[in-house]
């Protein structure tokens, strides 16, 4: 008697269905061409380049980068630059990415954004050149700390040294090529929520509970003088001044406080030059932006915009229904490693030529068409993101829907295309950063996700859950590149080295834990 086989399960019908879905043929691409202007994004000039006439069928977005490349002199394989691709609107605004695998056709013919009688303008901008490969095992679990681990950040320069905050009322920096504690910083009588590298890297900023700042010289471990006394709450946040703008000899920073005020350090002088008194409510978050604007977040639901300079408000944005937990600035990135570049051949070396290049850096990574935009973006306890350009108006540019819970963390892709959003309904989700439009959901963490952190390249994503995982995903296909089990507990904080070799996280377990690949 013949065996009559189980009907299918119905994972067997869904993976049919997507194996039928992927043998389907392509849609027909007609025949004929369109003429394509290749601008530099940063400039908005074409420069010598031609306009030059391509077949439809060969208008992918990978054979546009060869020819961009041919047209630019880069022939040998080592001399191609990857480039990234943006249709520009009829003003000539940067417009959506294109995706790696996108053809003019798909993409802006066939919807009507653009048609082969006219000429299509593509905005070009270089990738990150070097490739970072996803961290997938725990190098190092460094015990210390006597308290769960609420803050860590690896120094700007490279990733040799990396600083934790704990609950124990210290701070330590560690020795990351031997997984070994290098100082303790003790000083602070409660817990240390907050750690900050000053973007030259010799200087390390603390705040506490205990309603203090201190400030630590790395190389020692010893702090530099007593508290900076003056917060009447403990501290929520802290931001340097970015390089370049910084007095020579003089770096300043900013703190804020549950006590709804922000302070601006002179980290010299140890003392407060200005305090910025506008908000109802405690400021959660406080961003020190390179055209010189200090944006601070706020539980009485506004985002304030000052200058830095004078400490005189320039304007509120107010859009939010709830508490604004944290901030974003498109530039956060070559803010925070100023003028340290790690693929670069000849490091600078004066003063002048730091300056130099932490300007040079900024300017690159803000400017849009010969201007400079530094857009914001703010989460909310109102399950909702904002994206904002403060310089220039209050209005906001787009509302980022779609997280079912309060949304925790925010941050830019280094690259300033990305926008990627970690909240308590368990979902990581990116979005595009110039019209805010979203992307995809990561989903893989079952409990909330606490923090999240781009690779240098921004091809990749690290995320740090309450479900004591961290996983590394795929920015470009959504998936998960690696699960990073470890862990004993909830993992609070995460950071990528600047240079890409290593991942850094700490939690409830009270252990560092380095990542590499």
């Amino acid at each position: 008697m013949a065996t009559v086989p189980p009907p299918p399960s119905k994972r067997q019908k869904t993976a049919a269905a997507a194996f039928a879905r992927e043998q389907q043929a392509v849609p027909e691409i007609p025949e004929g061409s369109v003429r394509v202007k290749f601008v530099d994004q940063a400039t908005g000039e074409s420069g010598d380049l031609p306009v030059v006439s391509v077949p439809l069928a060969q208008a992918q977005v990978k054979n546009l980068e060869t020819l961009l490349n041919a047209l630019q002199g880069h022939d040998e394989a080592g001399d191609r630059i990857p480039y990234r691709f943006f249709h520009a609107g009829a003003a000539g605004e940067r417009g959506e990415a294109l995706g790696d695998g996108a053809d003019l056709w798909s993409a802006l013919v066939k919807s009507g954004k653009a048609t082969t009688e006219t000429e299509i303008t593509l905005q070009y901008a270089p990738q990150a050149v070097f490739r970072v490969r996803a961290v997938s095992r725990c190098s190092a679990a460094i015990a210390g700390h006597g308290q769960p681990i609420l803050a860590t950040q690896f120094s700007p320069a490279n990733s040799s040294r990396m600083v934790s905050g704990s609950g124990d009322g210290t701070a330590r920096v560690w020795d990351c090529d031997t997984n070994t504690p290098a100082h303790t910083l003790k000083g602070h009588t409660s817990w240390v929520l907050v750690v900050s590298w000053s973007p030259a890297g010799d200087l390390i900023a603390t705040g506490s509970m205990d309603n203090t700042v201190r400030l630590w010289d790395p190389k020692t471990g010893a702090a530099l003088g007593g508290p900076l006394k003056g917060h009447t709450k403990w501290i929520t946040s802290v931001a340097w001044e970015p390089y370049h703008l910084q007095e020579p000899g003089r770096p300043r920073l900013a703190s804020s406080s549950k006590d709804a005020t922000v302070r601006v350090w002179d980290a010299v002088g140890r003392k407060a030059d200005i305090v910025l008194s506008g908000h109802k409510g405690t400021v959660s978050c406080v961003k020190w932006g390179g055209t010189g604007l200090l944006y601070t977040a706020s539980h009485d639901k506004t985002v304030k915009v000052w200058n830095a300079r004078d400490g005189t408000l320039r304007h509120t944005l107010s859009a939010h229904a709830h508490w604004v937990n944290h901030l974003a600035l498109s530039t956060d990135f070559v803010l925070r490693t100023a003028f340290h570049e790690h693929h670069q051949e000849k490091p600078p070396v004066t003063d002048e030529e730091k300056v130099a290049r932490a300007r040079s850096r900024f300017e690159k990574a803000a400017s849009v068409n010969g201007a400079l935009v530094e857009r914001l973006v703010s989460a909310s306890d109102d399950f909702t993101m904002y994206l904002w350009e403060p310089s220039t108006q209050t209005k906001p540019l787009a509302r980022l829907l779609g997280h079912q819970k309060q949304v925790n963390h925010v941050t830019f892709s280094p690259d300033g295309l990305y926008i990627a959003s970690a909240a308590f309904d368990n979902h990581v989700k990116l979005w595009n950063a110039s019209t805010g439009a979203f992307i995809s959901t990561l989903r893989g963490h079952v409990a909330p996700v606490y923090q999240c952190c781009f690779s240098p390249d921004s091809r990749l994503l690290v995320s740090a859950s309450k479900d004591t995982t961290l996983k590394a995903w795929d920015v470009r296909t959504g998936r998960i590149a690696n699960d990073l089990p470890g862990h004993l507990d909830e993992v609070y904080a995460v950071d990528w080295s600047p240079d890409g070799k290593g991942v850094a996280s700490g939690g409830k377990d009270k252990a560092v834990r380095i990542w590499r690949h």
